[in-house]
């Protein structure tokens, strides 16, 4: 939580027992357990976040709430590098009601299973992150930390740097959405 740079890439993980093979051999283990995120992307009527290239996130996951900021991204074509603002937030519930008062109207909404990975005695920087998502459009791994760490990683779970995607997952949803010709307006999984 806080305020930093956040540096990160997404990996498309096309092969999914082979990728948890990889990341165990590499002494990676679950730090935080699979859970549900669901996230509510929020913008002004006339979308100044969104042309900014900016995003207003409020994420519920494991009963927490967490009230994100991105800034608009540095150009990087490699990595997505942007000032990153978070802080937890007691009432998630109340606080949406707090954002549409004072304007903002829920944008996009979208949902994912997230694992986060540790890598046991590894000496690791706190700020290195990896996160195995599944969505209801692929499964994916996060990378977040320096250049040199997400490098590494990706390198030693056998992707390349042209693997690397930097496109939010609303983007990769809209994209797929047009793909698939999907009728659904947000990213999020059908309840049976």
């Amino acid at each position: 939580m806080g305020h930093h740079q956040e540096i990160e890439i997404k990996l498309e993980v096309r092969n999914p027992g082979l990728v948890k093979k990889r990341l165990r051999a590499l002494g990676f283990r679950p730090a935080q357990r699979r859970h549900l995120e669901r996230n509510y992307v929020f913008d002004f009527p006339d979308l100044r976040l969104r042309k900014a290239r900016r995003l207003l996130r409020l994420r519920f996951a494991d009963r927490k709430a967490i009230l994100t900021f991105k800034g608009t991204p540095a150009g990087s074509r490699r990595y997505k590098v942007r000032p990153e603002i978070e802080t937890r937030v007691d009432d998630g519930e109340g606080l949406r009601k707090i954002l549409e008062s004072l304007g903002l109207k829920e944008k996009f909404r979208y949902e994912k299973y997230r694992t986060v990975y540790t890598r046991t005695g590894s000496g690791e920087a706190p700020r290195h992150e990896l996160a195995y998502d599944e969505t209801p459009i692929g499964c994916y791994l996060e990378l977040e930390g320096s250049r040199a760490w997400i490098d590494e990683i990706a390198r030693k779970l056998g992707y390349k740097t042209q693997d690397y995607i930097t496109r939010s997952y609303g983007t990769l949803f809209l994209e797929k959405r047009r793909s698939l010709a999907l009728g659904t307006r947000d990213m999020v999984f059908h309840k049976s």
